[in-house]
């Protein structure tokens, strides 16, 4: 039987959870896959919480050096998270012949093509589908099952922050500031929440996915993000009303214009499967030319989901020796003769506050219509506000850039303004 020795990188939530499934399973995987995988080592400074976890002592290193020169260790399992000492110690443990698996997402978008280099250099394996959407396997789906298509779109709910804030204002009709706070509580936004509610981390995840689906290099830097923060209770309120749901949606379009690539809050109609995507859970619906759609649901983060990812990829290391690189050319910076698409079409939601008074929603959609803007829906609120009534649009679809002057248009009258404005996925 096989042997496959691992060492794991860091025993915090989700290396914790790796090494709990694999001494759990070992006899399971060497039943069923006819691998004996044991970890031979752990780099944690903690030894305390190595012991507790059941590491032997002589099994925990303080340095990545006793990691690499270990014959034992065949494959190297990076959770620290961050750019450093991660981004050194993956490249170390490339380049002393072993293969990696990594659920690093920042790591991976930014510097996948220095990893992948010294991958192929040492004729090893690197692997990351822990990297996006926690246990969903929507990496191997794109490597393996989905390759007979040309994927045309890939759509989905990427971060479990955002998705639990977003559905508990929606269920409670809290405002963002007090479930930001009971997501802390509970252990769902960090304390200091940035990378999940400005998009940050749905957006490295989207390049990654996007770089898969399309075939070629899609960077971080080309995707529009915008994050939830200014998101309003009211705008989840007329959401409903118009029938929609309100997501912090990651997009990746490849069209005849080029690659359409994007991260923000979006309303979509509730009786779209991503509409029912709750709480913490995470999902990625993916249209291919031949395969028509195909939605991947499940936990987007936490220790056994992750950890599920990571082992997936250690078993798939240990019984594929020919190990296999991107499709692309895989460079810092997107090829040449890839067009990003920055002026995007879109349906969208807008909120204005109003006057109350005749001729004032002819005025607005005078404007709109100035910038080639027609409305498909309209409702105008009893406002709380002498004076003001809140006039909520939907319009047909249009040019980005079109709504931007608009928006800048009716600020400029004094008659109105626009307090809110998102994308409507159809």
């Amino acid at each position: 039987m096989k042997k496959v020795g691992v060492a794991i990188l860091g025993l915090g939530v989700v290396g914790g959870g790796t090494y709990k499934i694999l001494t759990e399973h070992r006899d399971f995987y060497k039943k069923n896959h006819g691998v004996d995988i044991t970890v031979e080592s752990v780099l944690e400074l903690n030894k305390q919480r190595a012991v507790n976890l059941g590491v032997q002592e002589n099994k925990i290193c303080s340095n990545i050096a006793e990691i690499c020169s270990n014959p034992d260790i065949d494959i190297v399992v990076e959770v620290i998270g961050g750019l450093e000492p991660a981004k050194s110690f993956v490249l170390a443990a490339l380049n002393s012949g072993k293969s990696v698996v990594t659920s690093n997402k920042e790591l991976y978008c930014k510097y996948s093509h220095e990893l992948e280099k010294a991958a192929k250099k040492n004729k090893v394996g690197l692997f990351y589908e822990a990297t996006c959407v926690g246990g969903v396997p929507v990496i191997r789906a794109l490597l393996d099952n989905l390759q007979g298509n040309k994927i045309t779109s890939i759509m989905g709910i990427i971060n479990g922050t955002t998705n639990y804030i977003l559905s508990k204002m929606s269920d409670k009709g809290a405002s963002y500031e007090e479930v930001l706070k009971e997501a802390q509580l509970l252990g769902y936004a960090e304390a200091n929440p940035t990378n999940d509610v400005e998009g940050y981390d749905s957006t490295y995840k989207l390049s990654i996915l996007s770089s898969l689906s399309f075939h070629t290099k899609v960077p971080y830097t080309e995707i529009y993000r915008e994050g939830i923060t200014k998101i309003n209770i009211a705008d989840i309120k007329y959401a409903k009303q118009f029938g929609y749901a309100l997501k912090l949606l990651a997009l990746g379009k490849d069209g005849e214009n080029g690659i359409e690539v994007r991260v923000h809050p979006a309303l979509i109609k509730s009786t779209h499967p991503l509409a029912g995507v709750n709480d913490s859970y995470n999902a990625v619906y993916i249209a291919g030319d031949s395969v028509e759609n195909v939605m991947l649901y499940g936990r987007g983060a936490g220790a056994l989901p992750t950890g599920s990812a990571i082992v997936g990829d250690i078993i798939y290391c240990a019984t594929h020796p020919n190990h296999s690189y991107s499709t692309f050319k895989n460079t810092e910076n997107a090829d040449p003769s890839t067009k990003f698409v920055k002026n995007f079409e879109s349906e969208y939601y807008i909120r204005l506050s109003a006057k109350d008074k005749a001729g004032v929603l002819s005025k607005i959609t005078s404007l709109l219509g100035k910038h080639s803007i027609s409305v498909s829906q309209v409702v105008q609120d009893k406002g709380e506000t002498e004076g003001q009534a809140p006039l909520i649009m939907i319009t047909h679809e249009t040019k980005e850039h079109n709504i931007e002057k608009a928006v800048a248009d009716i600020n400029a009258t004094g008659i109105a303004e626009v307090n809110s404005v998102l994308r409507v996925v159809s």
